[in-house]
């Protein structure tokens, strides 16, 4: 008798304790965990590969490329790595000469020239990202007087947006970062939710 309530009180908590798992199903994922998402397999990567997907690539590089470069183990893979990376891109074939590379590190160096706004590098504002993924615009028209301060970039053409794209940059603050409301930066395909997916 002893053994038979023991089994069905054991029975009993057993199958509340299944029932919690399915009532919360979600509070497993919400816990914090120990490893990051963003972690690099290699914990002694040197500081140069970090930047390069950091700073580099951060508008280009899928997700997948970046996850795929955080898990590579030695100097030697991530090299291979990144000139694997770079002739994917290569709009000419098997050449040494790489268009897309140069006109890439020509965007990043303009952004990082004229686009800084105090502590900011220009590549992370938001002109800059936008010169970055989509190039210099057709024209730009400047309005410091308003109140706030506004530019407008006008792009002939932008992929996705067929003929032409228009985007407002507003300096709501005073800091010079002329950010693009959040709406704007959403309807943009090749930014949104973070996917900086270049052609």
């Amino acid at each position: 008798m002893y053994q038979t309530r023991y089994r069905k009180s054991f029975f009993t908590s057993f199958l509340l304790g299944s029932l919690c798992l399915f009532i919360h199903p979600g509070s497993a994922q919400d816990m914090p965990t120990t490893t990051s998402r963003h972690a690099w397999r290699d914990p002694f990567v040197s500081e140069e590969y970090k930047k390069w997907l950091r700073e580099d690539v951060v508008y280009i590089a899928t997700h997948q490329e970046r996850a795929e470069f955080r898990n590579l183990t030695s100097d030697k893979q991530r090299d291979e790595f990144i000139i694997a990376f770079w002739e994917r891109r290569n709009p000419m074939l098997d050449a040494a000469h790489n268009p897309f590379k140069e006109e890439h590190y020509r965007r990043l160096a303009y952004a990082n020239a004229h686009f800084g706004a105090g502590p900011f590098a220009g590549w992370k504002t938001d002109r800059g990202r936008i010169y970055i993924i989509y190039g210099p615009p057709g024209s730009v028209e400047s309005h410091p007087g308003f109140s706030p301060p506004i530019e407008i970039w006008r792009y002939a053409s932008a992929e996705e947006h067929g003929p032409k794209l228009v985007l407002t940059f507003t300096d709501k603050d005073g800091s010079g970062d002329y950010p693009l409301t959040d709406e704007e930066v959403n309807s943009l395909p090749r930014i949104r939710n973070g996917q900086r997916i270049y052609w």
